[in-house]
């Protein structure tokens, strides 16, 4: 202690991040200031009131601070540190998946759109975020009725010799076949965009315009397919909710907080239209509301997602300034933190912390059915403490080959995807599904780590002998084990057998028949569903190793040849057979591919050949 109170004396007098240790040499909390001394000594001298500084100091053995040069560059090293560790303390935004968005590059010869997670700073003009992937998903559908741009990649462009069938069912006009000019597709590209930018109403006195001079040319089915067109975009721009005159772009974000539990909601306004909502994970802390909403919106808007000219707050943030400072030197324009009064901005605000308030009301209410839920599973099973947190186990092969594990997690009934694991089979190579299952198991559980208070194994008696095997060679066996398996019988037909897959099996230790789960259905359930998301959750990976190794090419066996210029390579020649018989010099004409690289692929392929 006493070296810890020389430290926080001797603290640098400027800007920058202190990492706060526990005994175990954890970094516990991270936090930044514009004056690391003052920071520190308000901790340890009393003078901060905030609840959770007496809770966060008595746990504080060591402290170490990091000097940058201005408070910016520290709320960015902040950032970076808090993502690296997961502090305890600190709110971590554990719903890291970006939500779709929809990208077009105008600087294409013939743009296309396309539904991406993350926005780059590349030129390109993006839509979104969209909080539904449904509903993102059915607009991009719904844009290629309306506007017959090509769906197809750059390759299959390029390659293609035909018209494909996107062009028989008029939702593409072919320019990959040459059959419209740039002109013509480029007003359809600015009418595509015109809808996105919410500038219907500009874009409907554009084709009714068309419709006229169609018309008056007596070309009437043009004139009826623009008819057609612009009824179903004025159908549209009917479903859209507008709430404001002024079109800006707004994220506004609702707070309600019930004692240490704070969750946040947030509203998406473009171009003066509600496009999206999100719900962001119940926030469990004892810092104050300003703070946790400060460290959510940093981390919310470093994981790549648009950041709007305005951004709406419940309540002001002592770091409001240098936040402004930072979303506008990510945005590369004006960015505005705003606690509104009155107006359209109050009225936005107060939907936001509605929503925010009745999500944390199903969020308990989903907890409370969760801990019936788990009160009785643990009753029926017999297990030695309430499964709260719930481990399960899968195998993917065929035939041992592509084999993987996978892991997923449930904390109180819920998923967290964010502790899923995969695991790439390395051990076994032919179809020993027992010897898999012991080989995830042991990677799993080697370290000691985290150790949940249910293992699932999807299986029966002989996975669940396995994972037991597994447990009490590393000193485990008080954690609770279960196998889950799928009820198989065979009853005469016809003559015929026919298999019934009607009722799930749970084997449990020391049991010599399986326990059937009927009179407890919400148990079942539970099981089930931590069974199936295992199970597809090996499958997906497993068909990724697959893809992976069906698709591998002989390029990847070769030194420096990376994604690019294996793209490259075929782009330029199309087929293997004639990268292969290709000459240096030949090669040497792709671009990307300098001589010491085409010197490579020409001995590689020849030795292959001389062999």
């Amino acid at each position: 202690m006493d070296l810890l109170r020389e430290k926080i004396k001797n603290a640098p007098d400027c800007p920058g991040v202190y990492l706060m240790k526990d005994r175990d040499d954890r970094v516990i909390y991270v936090g930044k200031a514009k004056n690391l001394r003052a920071r520190a000594r308000s901790y340890f001298g009393g003078t901060d009131s905030r609840k959770m500084i007496p809770f966060l100091v008595s746990r504080i053995k060591d402290v170490e601070f990091i000097i940058t040069d201005t408070e910016k560059e520290a709320l960015i090293l902040e950032n970076n540190l808090i993502k690296k560790h997961r502090p305890k303390y600190n709110i971590n935004l554990r719903d890291d998946k970006n939500f779709y968005s929809i990208r077009i590059d105008t600087k294409e010869d013939f743009p296309r759109f396309q539904l991406v997670r993350r926005v780059k700073k590349d030129g390109a003009k993006y839509f979104g975020p969209y909080s539904s992937g449904a509903s993102v998903k059915e607009t991009f559908r719904y844009l290629h009725r309306i506007f017959p741009l090509r769906t197809c990649r750059d390759l299959e462009f390029k390659t293609r010799k035909r018209p494909c069938v996107e062009f028989q069912i008029k939702r593409c006009l072919a320019p990959c076949c040459g059959l419209v000019t740039d002109k013509e597709y480029r007003k359809i590209v600015a009418g595509a965009i015109l809808f996105m930018e919410g500038r219907g109403g500009k874009l409907i006195r554009q084709l009714r315009s068309r419709m006229d001079k169609a018309a008056e040319a007596l070309d009437f089915e043009e004139a009826a397919r623009i008819r057609d067109k612009v009824g179903a975009i004025e159908t549209t721009l009917e479903k859209q909710r507008i709430v404001s005159a002024s079109f800006k772009d707004r994220d506004v974000f609702g707070l309600h907080r019930e004692d240490d539990r704070i969750q946040v909601y947030a509203v998406h306004v473009r171009k003066g239209a509600i496009i999206g909502q999100r719900k962001f994970p119940l926030m469990k802390t004892r810092m104050e509301s300003s703070e946790a909403l400060s460290s959510l919106l940093k981390q919310y808007y470093n994981t790549g997602v648009t950041v709007p000219g305005e951004v709406i707050l419940p309540e002001y943030m002592e770091d409001a300034r240098v936040v402004e400072q930072w979303l506008t030197e990510k945005k590369e324009g004006k960015v505005l933190l705003i606690v509104p009064r009155r107006g359209d901005k109050k009225a936005l605000l107060a939907m936001a912390l509605s929503n925010a308030e009745n999500a944390q009301r199903a969020e308990e209410k989903l907890e409370a059915d969760n801990e019936e839920v788990l009160e009785g599973l643990a009753k029926c099973l017999l297990l030695k403490k309430m499964p709260r947190r719930i481990e399960c186990f899968d195998i993917s092969n065929i035939s041992g080959k592509y084999a993987v594990g996978s892991l997923v997690f449930f904390n109180q009934g819920v998923p967290e995807k964010s502790c899923y694991r995969r695991f790439r089979i390395k051990t076994k190579e032919d179809a020993d599904d027992y010897g898999m299952m012991r080989e995830v198991l042991e990677r799993r559980y080697g370290g000691k780590k985290d150790i949940p208070d249910l293992i699932v194994v999807d299986g029966g008696r002989g996975q669940l002998g396995v994972a037991l095997s597994v447990l009490h060679g590393l000193g485990l066996e008080e954690v609770d084990a279960i196998g889950l398996a799928k009820e198989s019988r065979a009853r005469p037909a016809g003559g015929l057998s026919t298999i019934y897959r009607d009722r799930d099996r749970v084997y449990l230790p020391n049991r010599k028949n399986p326990l059937y789960l009927s009179k407890h259905p919400q148990a079942l359930f539970l099981l089930q569903r931590v069974r199936d998301e295992a199970h597809r959750f090996a499958v997906t990976y497993h068909r990724k190793v697959k893809e992976k190794e069906d698709f591998r090419s002989l390029l990847d066996d070769i030194p420096g040849i990376g994604k690019a210029r294996k793209r490259a390579l075929l782009t330029h020649f199309l087929e293997m057979d004639k990268i292969a018989s290709a000459s240096r010099e030949k090669l040497e004409e792709v671009p990307g591919i300098g001589k010491d690289a085409a010197d490579r692929i020409f001995e590689y392929f020849h030795a292959q050949s001389k062999s």
